[in-house]
């Protein structure tokens, strides 16, 4: 298993893999895992079915019954009256913490890529694997951030990535850091853009804009 799940390694035999969609395997878990091995809502994997089938579990507001269903980065999970939120801690290890329910009804998606297709609109492709259909193809960016509803994905805010934007690191040496984005540097090669703050810097792909109005779980420092 990747080293951002926060399993015992010598405890654990047997682990559930997600299934192959929505988020990459580094960046998630899958549910059954969470409710049972991590949350302890669970002992077995039947209690876990259970759990499934009779529709109490919601990851972004949408009932989930496959117990591979991955709940990665960004992602609510809600198991009855409790919400839960995917965030990394300072050992980039994935923690589910708990919110309020009115945090429970958005989430931070960033902009992986986006297309043109059929009727001239634009398709943006979110990191949690959704796609969302906009009418201005120059108003977002690769990089970006959008602030969505759930469950009904309507965009709540754009949050540019830009000189000044509040950033949330999902990799390197400063994971989990929360900090303004001071020069944004683009490499004119094969080589990874930059992006510098106040007192470090970091490769593109490890900043994801989060906004300043966007409350954000402290995680807990693994052990």
């Amino acid at each position: 298993m990747p080293r951002s799940w926060a399993l015992p390694r010598k405890i654990s035999i047997w682990a559930s893999r997600p299934r192959s969609g929505a988020h990459s395997l580094e960046y998630c878990m899958s549910i059954s895992t969470v409710i049972r091995d991590v949350l302890g809502f669970a002992d077995t994997a039947r209690e876990v079915r259970r759990i499934l089938h009779e529709g109490r579990a919601l990851v972004d507001g949408r009932v989930v019954r496959d117990a591979r269903r991955g709940v990665g980065l960004m992602d609510v999970l809600t198991l009855g009256e409790e919400h839960y939120r995917c965030v990394l801690d300072k050992n980039g290890k994935l923690r589910y913490q708990q919110i309020p329910p009115d945090d429970a009804e958005w989430k931070v998606c960033r902009i992986e890529g986006k297309s043109t297709i059929k009727g001239g609109k634009t398709q943006l492709n979110l990191h949690d694997g959704r796609n969302i259909l906009v009418d201005d193809a120059d108003e977002f960016s690769t990089g970006d951030s959008l602030k969505i509803q759930l469950p009904d994905q309507a965009i709540l805010s754009h949050l540019p990535f830009e000189e000044g934007s509040q950033a949330y690191l999902i990799g390197g040496s400063h994971v989990a850091t929360i900090a303004h984005i001071k020069e944004h540097i683009v490499k004119r090669s094969t080589m990874p853009n930059e992006v510098l703050f106040d007192e470090f810097g970091t490769i593109a792909r490890h900043v994801f804009i989060v906004g300043d109005d966007t409350p954000l779980p402290k995680a807990e420092v693994a052990q």
